[in-house]
């Protein structure tokens, strides 16, 4: 059963020497690398190219990929570093297994796999299928993902699967099906280049998406112009045209502050409306509905700044709407999304160069990994796992009957509930930290706590994983064949550099050996390799939203990616959406739809009267189990920080680079303040990459959004105290 964490020191003592997998050592041992290996990047969702340098099964630095057309060489910190996570000393070189008052000891696979297949099969037989769930992460391949829905609903013949971009996408996913039907970016990134007004929505886009600043910065070497909607002035907005800065939790009202403003000053395309979209009226009357001075005052934006965004935007010739977590994060994160949808589509600027909408995907395959398998309500090809033809197609697909196909099952956040509450028994997770990446750290722990059975399928042993019975050492992003799906809809190829070192295996040989001693087999064996996952999932793809059977290996490699919808092998991909104007809806029309404000789940009180939201930094990724190991990148920013305004410092008489308290009605950190100008003076930020004492997820709302099912990380209420120093 999971008890409490191994102790650190304890997991030192063990494997220290087994766990020796040093890094070559000083420029005098370098030489020449054996090969260099076309991939792409392991972080973020623009997937940059990249060339791997290999010598001796290791992987010992990369080269600038000039020809990739993304990002031509270009690399942020986190690309640049990358490789050197290869031969970390961390690396999980064997399966484990915990023995109580020990910690975690080497076992042979037979032992680590009949341990875990056992397990699962007595809470199964005792409890129902459904008290097994899996989680899973986006990090994995387009081959992965889908391997692992296939194994959840036919191996493992469980509902409850869900991903880790429940904490990413979602929001964005649901906005852009109910508007469009269809979830990818409307454009290549090419199109920014030709905008003459560019918005960007709640995205620190220097930060968390470094090359795409490459594309802002030359449509602005052009003339165009930038608005940046934050509650911070990051580092885009230090230089853009027109920085509007919401209180977090509000940007729905600035947004249709905005749309009302364009209504009234007769900037909307009546035309297109009329002919090509559906649901005009009712978004019309509920944004007039809005005085502009109440948008004003919920938002925290100037009515003269908020006529001046709506009057650049809407008299713009092109433009392109960019928007990320900073507006999905919330429990009206959908909202969020349509409401950015409703300014794109009331300008009728859709489907012709320099004319687009987008969002910023953030994690590594955040596209691709949520059209194929691993999300609650999904199946391949971003289909609906309710809906009875959906349902049979791909039953047909993977040779089950249809009633065997599970049904849908409940999001990552309302898994971690049902462990606390004792319904869900055991778990199996693959690249997915929930105890950092999770909102209500001290929640997340106690419900680790009560499992009965827990195996954790990753390469480092991340702080979730602390809590695992049985620990299995999978592969890096470089170990294996794959695809990606960048944030631009482009399908590419990872290509394989190195084998797993010591004993760790594959991800996905491990996915198929666990199916065949569940005594699935049948419906895995002809997974020879990573191609043939592909050319079934390119099936079981056809005739969805996310139609992937027109693209193979061959053609990615040929033609540097492949934008999809792609139906058949003739065809030639998709970079732009909507060129005809004719949307994947059931009339073939866009939808507006109407997005009044509603207040956050938190609102500020005497009680707990600062706003907390919470972000990333350039040098760290996601929960953090791979750039803090990154010697280079941990220098840049070694712990988090409190973002706080001079006036709001000077009111609690807290001191730059002195340590204060946060605390929420969940938990509570002590950091080090940082006193910045670049905040709204009623919030304090928190960057969120670290676990323990030190996560900003310690005081973040479980509260979820009821349609995407995404937690609100982006506003909670917090009281803040300056710490005195220690006499």
């Amino acid at each position: 059963m999971a008890k409490l964490p191994v102790p650190v020191e304890k997991l030192t003592a063990q494997f220290g020497p087994t766990l020796n997998y040093s890094p070559v050592g000083g420029w005098q041992n370098r030489s020449e690398p054996e090969k260099l290996v076309k991939t792409h990047c392991c972080f973020c969702g623009q997937q940059c190219g990249i060339q791997l340098k290999v010598r001796g099964n290791r992987v010992i630095g990369f080269e600038p990929w000039e020809e990739f057309p993304f990002n031509r060489g270009k690399l942020c910190p986190k690309g640049v570093k990358r490789y050197l996570q290869d031969n970390h000393p961390d690396r999980l070189l064997a399966p484990m297994k915990r023995v109580e008052g020990t910690g975690f000891v080497p076992v042979s696979w037979d032992e680590a796999l009949d341990t875990t297949v056992r397990e699962l099969q007595r809470v199964q037989a005792q409890f129902g299928r459904d008290a097994v769930a899996m989680l899973s992460g986006v990090s994995l391949t387009n081959e992965k993902s889908y391997l692992v829905g296939k194994f959840a609903r036919v191996a493992l013949q469980t509902k409850e699967l869900d991903y880790n971009g429940r904490l990413c996408m979602v929001s964005a996913g649901t906005g852009n099906k109910k508007a469009f039907g269809i979830d990818r970016a409307a454009n290549s990134w090419a199109d920014i280049l030709e905008a003459k007004v560019i918005l960007c929505a709640g995205t620190n886009v220097a930060e968390c998406s470094p090359i795409t600043t490459d594309y802002i910065w030359r449509a602005r070497d052009r003339g165009a112009k930038l608005i940046m909607i934050d509650p911070r002035v990051t580092p885009m907005a230090r230089t853009c045209d027109l920085h509007l800065p919401v209180r977090p939790g509000a940007d729905s009202a600035l947004l249709v502050g905005m749309l009302r403003v364009m209504i009234e000053q007769n900037l909307v395309d009546l035309a297109f409306i009329d002919k090509y979209t559906s649901g005009w009226e009712e978004t019309r009357d509920s944004a007039l509905a809005m005085p502009l001075e109440e948008a004003s005052r919920i938002s925290g934006v100037r009515v003269e700044d908020i006529v001046k965004a709506a009057t650049m935007w809407g008299e713009a010739p092109t433009s392109f709407l960019l928007h990320a977590r900073g507006i999905e994060h919330h429990t009206k994160g959908v909202d969020n999304v349509l409401a950015c949808i409703n300014l794109v589509l009331a300008t009728g600027r859709l489907g012709r160069p320099g004319c687009g909408y987008a969002t910023i995907t953030g994690q590594g395959n955040g596209q691709g990994g949520r059209e194929h398998g691993h999300k609650c309500d999904q199946l391949p090809g971003n289909r609906d796992i309710e809906n009875p033809q959906h349902r049979e197609y791909i039953a047909h697909v993977w040779g089950i009957p249809e009633e065997e196909l599970p049904r849908k099952g409940h999001s990552a956040q309302e898994i971690m509930n049902l462990i606390h509450e004792g319904q869900i028994k055991a778990l199996v997770s693959i690249c997915f930290n929930p105890l950092v990446s999770l909102p209500d750290s001290n929640f997340t722990r106690e419900a680790l706590s009560r499992l009965e059975h827990y195996t954790a399928i990753d390469f480092f042993l991340n702080e979730t994983a602390h809590h695992a019975d049985i620990v299995l050492a999978g592969s890096l992003h470089e170990e294996e064949e794959g695809t990606s799906t960048s944030a631009e809809g482009r399908v590419i190829r990872i290509r394989k550099a190195v084998d797993p070192p010591g004993d760790a295996r594959t991800d996905t040989s491990i996915l198929l050996e666990m199916a065949r001693r569940l005594g699935r087999g049948k419906y895995f064996d002809h997974f020879t390799d990573s191609e043939a996952i592909f050319n079934e999932l390119r099936v079981a793809s056809k005739g969805g939203t996310a139609d992937y059977y027109g693209i193979t290996y061959e053609r990615i490699e040929n033609e540097m990616g492949v934008f999809w919808p792609c139906p058949e092998i003739g065809h030639p991909g998709t970079p732009r959406l909507f060129e005809t104007l004719k949307f994947h809806t059931p009339d073939g029309k866009a939808h507006f739809h109407p997005t009044p404000y509603r207040p956050s789940a938190e609102e500020p009180d005497e009680e707990y009267p600062v706003i907390l939201t919470t972000g990333r930094v350039v040098s760290q990724y996601l929960s953090g189990t791979q750039t803090r190991r990154i010697g280079g990148l941990v220098d840049m920013c070694p712990e988090p920080y409190v973002e706080i305004h001079p006036t709001l410092a000077q009111r609690y008489g807290i001191r730059d680079g002195a340590m204060m308290r946060v605390e929420s009605r969940r938990g509570a950190v002590v950091l080090k303040a940082k006193v910045v100008t670049t905040i709204r003076p009623d919030t304090i930020f928190i960057p969120y990459h670290w676990p323990g004492d030190l996560a900003a997820n310690n005081l973040t709302n479980r509260a979820l959004d009821p349609l995407s099912k995404i937690p609100e990380f982006k506003k909670s209420v917090v009281r803040i105290a300056p710490v005195e120093p220690a006499s």
